[in-house]
């Protein structure tokens, strides 16, 4: 399984949403201006990351199931 370029993609895409998301829960926890700058693009990139992680995690799978 962890021979497979695709796992270790999955793996950078998984990483990257978290990455995403301490940052940004980070950002609301503290408050201040980088919130109030970067609040609501940091969730926008989660979600389109989050969709992007999910869709190599089906291929993925799809892929191994073949």
């Amino acid at each position: 399984m962890q021979d497979k370029p695709l796992f270790y993609v999955v793996v950078l895409a998984v990483l990257l949403v978290l990455v995403i998301l301490a940052t940004g829960i980070g950002g609301f926890a503290r408050g201040g201006e980088f919130n109030r700058k970067h609040g609501n693009r940091l969730m926008r990139w989660r979600i389109i990351a989050q969709a992007v992680a999910i869709a190599l995690i089906l291929l993925f799978i799809w892929l191994r199931s073949r």
